[in-house]
């Protein structure tokens, strides 16, 4: 059978296919009492939605979305929370149902169940992460102590440089870049790729800071296993590193270890943060980090070789309106899965231990 959410004690699941009516998100386990608007999701959305930059796919969707259940006069009441989200500007003509897309999805689904919706990908499409963004609005109340941040630090193989980050810089940029210099050059890279026909790969950061030490689950129920299982379940993401990842496997040992102090407060003091806010699978207080890889983009108007249904050996080119670099919307997609994580560790471990 398949399965179509996410959590244990905070859980939400996402229906709606890409040229579907509607897409949207069921959210289950919310505390009673926080304060909830459409207003407070829409913010989110919004830095997510199509069409906001040329970089970007030109399919204009709203994106606005609707509270159709679980508050009253404006808090959440503890019953499930339905969000729905409005499809307006589907192009289904500009697919192709024969051949498949060499890198998409098509063939495995109708591997497994014997059909493919093959308008836009239907539930394969990165349409779908924008039910992700409104679950994860509503994750966020939760964890009102945690502050997250995410940015991409790495187009077509380009990477910023550290020593030029500038979290300001994150939100004037098409890219949600923080090297200014970086995004200017992206922008040529990103044109380029379109005007080619192609796409292009990216690599996003995602940091989240105030989470105490203690949350997370040893062995079978790891913070950064349910990470790492959160961010490949993104369409499009191929590698998840959390802390120093495979780099960690090019030091030594000594060079690895975060030594630790006592701080100014009594409190342990970490030299450093190579496990990027984890150890044993438990939150150590320092600030959570992990990157997570996007492919290019499958759909492009390069023509790449296929088959179709048949068997019958042929060329494809995908029309239609497609981010010439995906990753770069993964931003506000990566932020909302470390919410969804991260509130529903707190609830786990209230549960717990109190």
């Amino acid at each position: 059978m398949s399965w179509n959410g996410f959590g244990r004690v905070f859980r939400f699941s996402t229906w709606g296919e890409s040229h579907g009516v509607a897409i949207g998100a069921l959210v289950d386990g919310c505390p009673p009492g926080l304060a909830l608007s459409e207003t407070d999701i829409q913010a989110y959305l919004d830095r997510r939605r199509p069409g906001a930059s040329r970089f970007t796919s030109q399919r204009r969707e709203p994106d606005q979305v609707r509270i159709l259940s679980g508050t009253f006069e404006g808090r959440t009441t503890g019953s499930p929370i339905s969000l729905i989200i409005d499809n307006v500007d589907q192009r289904s003509k500009d697919y192709e149902p024969g051949a498949y897309r060499p890198g998409h999805a098509d063939y495995v689904y109708d591997a497994k169940y014997g059909l493919r919706d093959w308008r836009g990908g239907g539930r394969s499409s990165a349409r779908e992460t924008a039910a992700r963004v409104a679950a994860g609005a509503v994750a966020r109340l939760v964890i009102p102590e945690v502050a997250i941040r995410a940015y991409v630090v790495e187009l077509g193989g380009d990477a910023i440089d550290r020593a030029e980050f500038d979290d300001a810089r994150i939100d004037t940029n098409p890219f949600f870049c923080p090297d200014v210099a970086a995004a200017e050059r992206w922008a040529l890279k990103v044109d380029a790729a379109r005007k080619a026909g192609s796409s292009l790969g990216a690599v996003v950061e995602c940091v989240a800071t105030g989470v105490p030490a203690g949350w997370g689950a040893p062995v079978y129920a790891k913070l950064d296993g349910e990470l790492a299982s959160a961010m490949m379940s993104i369409n499009a993401v191929k590698g998840v590193e959390v802390g120093d990842g495979f780099g960690a496997s090019r030091l030594r040992g000594e060079e690895n270890a975060d030594e630790m102090r006592v701080g100014p407060d009594g409190a342990p003091q970490f030299l450093s943060n190579h496990a990027g806010g984890v150890a044993g699978g438990i939150s150590t207080g320092q600030p959570i980090v992990v990157r997570v890889a996007f492919k290019p983009t499958s759909s492009i108007l390069t023509p790449v070789r296929t088959i179709d249904r048949a068997g019958a050996e042929t060329e494809i080119v995908t029309k239609g309106r497609h981010d010439p670099c995906v990753g770069i919307r993964g931003a506000p997609v990566v932020e909302a899965m470390m919410a969804l994580v991260v509130a529903d560790q707190k609830l786990l471990h209230r549960a717990q231990c109190g």
